[in-house]
């Protein structure tokens, strides 16, 4: 779906400065995202603190909470269908102040964890998504992070699909390049020529949350395999659209209209404060958005019990962290993970690896301006090669 948070607060920051002669309207829209002492815990213990100029991890949550939708939006999300909430999909934003540089690690939703809690409730290993509290609560699913892969969270944003759809519609849309028609008939989405679109809030949603991708060669349905994978790449699309539409419309109303519509849809801890953003927004607003460095947790694909899994590949995952993130003891670097996950088929967990850098392997998925390397087989076994995910919409 979604996990747009790193984008939607590159836009706010932006707004920041374009409209500083509203300074209450700003103070207030941030005031309502950032006043969430629970979001990390009670008061929020479980999200770490951050030196200045130090880099620092953002956990981004998509949430297909339907609340705040109208109701032709909530009917075509298909809310009569679901209740509660869920995070299919987890992005960990890495942003070094100093290097002013923004990077992105997907996790997929089928990756196999070793859980700290509930295990007798879902077994000693299981899906990553297990570990967001029904009622939305992120806490367990930080800590699990940071155990299994010593990935330190030092701030956490929820947004939702009301969220997403208004800060689009805040900007006026965005756009992106269909290369083909395309429709996804489970999230709605209708993109009925090729070409570059202007999508409203509702068509981008359709877009971040499409995992049955059709597009059509000279009217000829061809599905998009890859699952999570093709939607990862989608997703990192419309972040690298969002920032370009947030770069390209700022002005005094559509920053206003934006910072009114975030609140509605955008939570995040209390420790990332209005003062914070401030200081933000005056080192990353020159990011480009084609320099967004964005990779997918490298994983090996299972069927059990006709349920697809993910296994977490090493060396090669701890190779591709280290050089997200930096090493054990450097700043805002990794630490030691205390469980780390299972890596083959019989659910295997080795001794938490020693970090330290090597070179990674092109088997890492990577993503630039242009698209996604395309995995040789289908979503579950997500190894990334040429030739490129040419059929999915790109940033225009």
């Amino acid at each position: 779906m979604r996990r747009i948070a790193i984008a939607l607060s590159v836009v706010l920051l932006a707004g920041i400065a374009a409209a500083g002669y509203e300074y209450k309207v700003v103070r207030d829209a941030v005031s309502a995202m950032t006043g969430h002492k629970n979001i990390c815990g009670p008061n929020n213990v479980f999200c770490k603190g951050v030196l200045p100029k130090e880099p620092f991890n953002v956990l981004a949550i998509g949430s297909d909470s339907r609340e705040g939708l109208t109701g032709a939006e909530a009917a075509q999300t298909g809310a009569s269908q679901v209740s509660g909430q869920r995070s299919d999909v987890i992005k960990i934003f890495h942003v070094d102040p100093t290097k002013k540089t923004v990077a992105v690690v997907s996790i997929p939703r089928d990756t196999m964890v070793t859980l700290i809690e509930n295990q007798g409730l879902y077994g000693t290993y299981n899906r990553i998504n297990v570990n967001l509290g029904a009622n939305g609560d992120p806490s367990l699913l930080v800590r699990t992070i940071e155990a299994n892969f010593g990935i330190q969270i030092n701030h956490v944003v929820i947004v939702s699909f009301a969220g997403l759809i208004d800060a689009v519609n805040a900007l006026g849309g965005i756009k992106l390049q269909f290369p083909y028609p395309a429709r996804d008939d489970y999230s709605g989405l209708r993109i009925h020529t090729a070409g570059c679109q202007n999508l409203s809030g509702v068509q981008a949603l359709a877009v971040a949350r499409s995992r049955h991708f059709q597009y059509y060669v000279n009217g000829v349905a061809q599905y998009d395999g890859t699952s999570d994978f093709g939607r990862i790449d989608r997703q990192n699309q419309f972040l690298r659209a969002l920032i370009k539409s947030a770069k390209s419309k700022i002005n005094p109303l559509t920053i206003n209209a934006f910072l009114r519509a975030l609140p509605k849809g955008v939570s995040t801890d209390s420790k990332l404060s209005f003062d914070d953003l401030t200081r933000l927004v005056l080192q990353f607003r020159g990011l480009d958005p084609t320099a967004l460095n964005a990779q997918t947790l490298p994983t090996a694909g299972y069927t059990y019990n006709s349920a697809s899994m993910l296994t977490v590949e090493q060396p090669t995952t701890q190779e591709m962290l280290v050089k997200v993130f930096g090493q054990v003891g450097t700043p805002g670097g990794l630490i030691q993970p205390t469980n780390p996950p299972p890596v083959n088929q019989s659910l295997y967990t080795p001794p938490p690896p020693v970090i330290t850098t090597t070179t990674v392997p092109p088997t890492t998925t990577t993503t630039n301006a242009t698209g996604t390397t395309a995995p040789t087989t289908t979503t579950t076994s997500p190894q990334h090669t040429s030739p490129w995910y040419t059929f999915n919409p790109t940033a225009c």
